[in-house]
This record gives C-alpha cells, sequence and structure tokens, in this order.
C-alpha cells in the first residue's frame, strides 16, 4: 500500500469533492469496511493537496470538477510530492481522452458517481491490492497510445524524474511487467507463467516499489516511460 498505511494494515483515503453532500455519502459508503479508513475530506483540489502532505493517505477519492484546483491538476501535484499515494478519479461518465490524461498525471482508474457501495468499496480495494481498475481493453488501449506519442518525441512531463532504476527488474519481473502492460490480471499470469497467483503479486509489489510507483496502472505506464517494454 501506499505511504500512509497504519500499522495495523489499515489503509487511509482521503474523500475530495466540493459538494458536501456527495463526500458525506461517499463516506457512509466506506463506513465500516474492513480495513480501510476515511481520514480526511477536502473541499478542492488545494485542500486536497494539503490534506495528502500532511496525512499521507494510501489512496484519494479525487473528483474531476472542482473550483479553483480540478481534479486533473490535484492529481498531478498530489503524485508529484507523494508519487506511492494511489489516486481515483470520480466521474459522470468514461470519457477516453479525459481518462488518457487522468492516467498520465497519475491516476489510478477511475469510478464512476452513482456507483453502489459494492462497487466504490471494490474499486479501492482492486486499487490497494495491485489490481488493475482499468478493464483490459482500455488499459492496453491508453498505453498502446502512450507508446505511439513517445516515438513522435512526446513526454508527459508530470511526476518524477525518470530516472534509471536504481534497483533493476529481474527477468522473471520484466517478464510480469509486460504481461501487466496487456492488461493481464494476476490469475492470469499465473496461468501463463504456471505458478501460483500468490507468488505473482508478491513479484507485482516488488515491481510497483522498484518503480516507485503507487498501483499497478502507474507501474504499466512508468514501464512505457522508461522503455521497459521494448526491451524483450
Amino acid at each position: 500500500m501506499g505511504e500512509g498505511t497504519g500499522e495495523m494494515g489499515v489503509a487511509r483515503l482521503i474523500i475530495a469533492d466540493d459538494h458536501a453532500l456527495v463526500r458525506s455519502g461517499m463516506r457512509s459508503m466506506l463506513a465500516g469496511e474492513a480495513g480501510l479508513e476515511v481520514v480526511g475530506e477536502a473541499a478542492d483540489g488545494a485542500e486536497a493537496l494539503e490534506l495528502c502532505r500532511r496525512l499521507r493517505p494510501d489512496l484519494v477519492l479525487m473528483d474531476v470538477r472542482m473550483p479553483g484546483m480540478d481534479g486533473l491538476a490535484a492529481t498531478r501535484a498530489i503524485k508529484e510530492e507523494l508519487p506511492r499515494t494511489s489516486v481515483v478519479m470520480v466521474t459522470m461518465q468514461e470519457d477516453p481522452d479525459y481518462l488518457f490524461e487522468a492516467v498520465i498525471v497519475g491516476a489510478a482508474g477511475y469510478v464512476l458517481k452513482g456507483a453502489t457501495p459494492e462497487q466504490l468499496t471494490e474499486a479501492v480495494r482492486q486499487v490497494l491490492s495491485g489490481e488493475f481498475l482499468l478493464d483490459q481493453r482500455l488499459t492496453i488501449d491508453l498505453l498502446r497510445s502512450m507508446a505511439e506519442r513517445q516515438k513522435s518525441g512526446w513526454h508527459p512531463g508530470a511526476g518524477t524524474p525518470r530516472e534509471p532504476l536504481a534497483d533493476p527488474l529481474t527477468s522473471r519481473e520484466a517478464e510480469i511487467l509486460g504481461l501487466l502492460a496487456q492488461g493481464q490480471t494476476n490469475p492470469q499470469i499465473a496461468r501463463e507463467l504456471v505458478v501460483s497467483p500468490g507468488t505473482v503479486k508478491n513479484h507485482v509489489r516488488h515491481i510497483i516499489a522498484k518503480l516507485g510507483v503507487s498501483d499497478r496502472t502507474q507501474a504499466a505506464v512508468r514501464a512505457v516511460e522508461l522503455g521497459l517494454l521494448t526491451q524483450s
């Protein structure tokens, strides 16, 4: 989990939305969920950034549209300072172009406004456990688009400096990263490599740590940025 994981393994969350009723509703949905604790609420992006600096949460549920600093700008700022904090965008509708930009600035994925308590909780748990929140098709499309833009000289220009890894990936980790970047789940990777899902999960945890990111989506993004997916 992220930098703010408590001693008892409780994931610490922040909810950022400019509507108090929405924040209250999301807090109620997450209340009583084992292993999850809402430690703060923010009414805009700037407040969310300040709360993250102070509380160092594991995950932020970030509204897309807020006055002043919006969700994209806040996500970029949070990820630059706290790369191990995951951000899940909360949006009214799927927009591939917007989702591309959200992932580029550091989001792990998105959850739709109007999601049921079960859907919201599952989305949070998926990200915290190292699983993709985006579906396989969307993941592949996003990464392919990134790779094509990068060939044209484009660079996201966001987040922490993309320096070579201090602790290089092992050959097995590089293999798993390639499958991960295809949008495969841990069970799918386990079947392909004929190992247990638990073994894959441990490898993914090590990959995320070595890449200095917060979640599976950003591990795939960082891999594209570093050119690791072309080194086969």
